[in-house]
């Protein structure tokens, strides 16, 4: 399926390939449309037989993550077609070509898209994430979802909170390409949590006949995930009240409240 979102800047082609069971791998087109690069390819066979159909060429893949279902296809890929590696510099990737870190860039196809590397660590310590300002496109990994954010593996409730933080600062209209397809049961989680926000309500409707129609929901906008998404509300009454219910205290820190929300979707 072709996304062609409403673009900051020139027009960009992204394609989602679909990996196991709910897995997006997203593809990012040269002005051409000849050659291509991917983010998080975990199964290696789904982006070979996407690259041979399209007589494609691939030229780099970029990592947000060391988990196998974003990282499993990596090695095979770059062995076959000796494309570039780009991983995030806290983790383990003897295989990559250039590692990352907060405030590097990295810049494809002579500037057609630039990339400001993000630290977000939460989900995994190594987490980045990918922001191209001029185009309005975050390759998020399992920070930020569709209503919803990753399990909190490896970081603190105050690295996770931090890190959302630095997601929601972005432009109302970034495009948000996560890596799930996790959106309805989210909101599910999301409506449970605030019953009377009529955002949400409005937002399962559509994303319902979206799946109906075997579409998938994303990407998402920051404008969006601020309307919706609990985890990027934990300032609001609503959710603090939520949080303060469970902790029997009374206002609690948006910390607080992220780490008390985060544990309640884990046993939703």
């Amino acid at each position: 399926m072709l996304t062609r979102p409403q673009q900051l800047g020139k027009p960009v082609r992204i394609i989602p390939i679909k990996a196991f069971t709910d897995n997006y791998i997203w593809t990012l087109f040269s002005e051409q449309e000849t050659h291509f690069s991917v983010v998080d390819p975990g199964d290696a066979q789904a982006v070979i037989a996407f690259m041979e159909a399209h007589e494609l060429t691939l030229d780099a893949i970029f990592i947000t993550h060391h988990h196998h279902d974003h990282t499993g296809g990596v090695q095979e890929l770059q062995q076959r077609y000796g494309c570039y590696v780009y991983a995030p510099e806290q983790g383990r990737y003897p295989y990559a070509d250039v590692s990352l870190k907060e405030g590097d860039c990295v810049s494809l196809w002579d500037s057609f898209y630039q990339f400001e590397v993000l630290e977000v660590p939460g989900h995994t310590m190594d987490h980045i994430a990918y922001y191209d300002k001029a185009n309005g496109l975050l390759f998020c990994g399992d920070t930020l979802f569709k209503a919803g954010c990753g399990r909190m593996f490896e970081g603190t409730p105050e690295q996770f909170y931090h890190s959302l933080e630095k997601l929601k600062k972005l432009p109302a209209q970034t495009q948000v390409y996560c890596t799930h397809e996790y959106t309805l049961a989210n909101l599910a989680f999301a409506q449970y949590i605030e019953p009377d926000n009529e955002n949400i309500k409005q937002l399962i409707q559509k994303c319902q006949k979206l799946r109906q129609e075997n579409k998938i929901t994303l990407p998402s906008t920051i404008e969006c995930e601020l309307l919706t998404n609990p985890f990027l509300r934990c300032e609001t009454s609503n959710l603090q009240n939520k949080a303060a219910q469970v902790l029997g205290k009374i206002n609690p820190t948006p910390i607080e409240t992220f780490a008390t929300i985060r544990q309640l979707k884990d046993n939703f």
